[in-house]
């Protein structure tokens, strides 16, 4: 399967954020996304999912050859596209249980799921992602602490098995053992019915998941990509070496991008 992105632009209340996005992610593949603050990172994500607040100004996204921009956001979830949020909700009087339940449930062609088996699933990779089973009959992230609705955003990917999963800054505030709980997570579904991106600021996830594609994001735009070693480059020089190699000037009257 392939996801691709041509030309893609965004705005929200009117501001302009994505500049014309073109992408390519096929099945097989991890790309890591790298941009710094307010360079449209999470607004790719969201208007990728079908967020509501966001107006698509050009452009166009297909999943499989689908016209994906057309899809309302249940259907692009059932047809295998996953977002793991930079902010998990918490949703009060839904338990974990129940709402993965009914997750899998849509993504049964009859509707007709098989309890036990899902069950038994559910709990094995409950202890995959090393967490709790009384997590099963808590409200969905309710008085989670970060962490814990992190590693819960993968569990939720594991259950749906999506082929294409953007992980929006799944990283940000993770302590290293979490974080390679993360990973570890991430890495199961890896192969050939599998694909993710990656959207983070540092290399310490990349370290786990090894990306076979790295794009760097600047101003809306795909500044550049390469292999995994342009993650090192970034680290090393910063996104001032983006600025100065791309001739990106910034607006004197907007924030610094790397702000």
């Amino acid at each position: 399967m392939r996801l691709e992105i041509e030309d893609l632009k965004a705005e929200i209340d009117g501001k302009p954020i994505l500049n014309g996005i073109t992408l390519a992610l096929n099945t097989g593949e991890i790309h890591a996304l790298m941009g710094p603050n307010g360079s449209g990172k999470s607004t790719l994500a969201n208007v990728l999912m079908g967020h509501p607040r966001y107006t698509v100004t050009g452009g166009r996204a297909r999943l499989d050859g689908a016209e994906l921009l057309e899809m309302e956001p249940d259907e692009r979830s059932r047809r295998g596209l996953f977002l793991a949020f930079q902010y998990p909700t918490e949703i009060p009087g839904v338990t974990v249980g129940k709402f993965l339940k009914r997750a899998r449930e849509l993504r049964v062609p009859d509707g007709k799921l098989n309890v036990g088996a899902y069950i038994k699933e559910l709990r094995e990779s409950m202890t995959f992602m090393e967490m709790d089973q009384g997590f099963i009959n808590r409200y969905l992230n309710e008085g989670f602490s970060g962490g814990e609705k992190k590693r819960m955003e993968i569990l939720q990917m594991l259950v749906l098995d999506p082929r294409f999963a953007i992980l929006d800054e799944t990283d940000s505030g993770l302590d290293i053992d979490a974080l390679k709980i993360v990973a570890k997570g991430v890495n199961k579904l890896r192969g050939q019915n599998f694909c993710a991106l990656v959207i983070t600021h540092y290399q310490r996830i990349l370290d786990h998941i090894r990306p076979d594609f790295v794009h760097i994001m600047y101003k809306g735009r795909i500044a550049t990509s390469g292999g995994a070693e342009l993650v090192k480059t970034l680290e090393e020089r910063g996104y001032d070496w983006v600025k100065a190699k791309y001739g990106i000037e910034e607006d004197e009257h907007e924030p610094a991008a790397s702000r």
